[in-house]
């Protein structure tokens, strides 16, 4: 096999930068995806550590 540089014709530059954008795409939905259930569990937990204090100060939990 040798070792001679290959040129590039403009197709092939498309397909890279086009696989190059897939890829970035897919990072970028991927990281949005992790943020958005990352806010939505904290406001699960504030959610549930507010209706325990409600309940708490309604007199419906029981105090040990």
């Amino acid at each position: 096999m040798q070792n001679q540089p290959r040129v590039l014709t403009e197709h092939d530059i498309d397909e890279i930068a086009e696989k190059a954008a897939e890829k970035a795409l897919e990072k970028v939905y991927t990281e949005v995806g992790k943020s958005v259930v990352k806010k939505a569990l904290w406001v699960i937990g504030v959610g549930c550590i507010a209706l325990f204090i409600w309940l708490a100060g309604n007199g419906h939990v029981p105090k040990t």
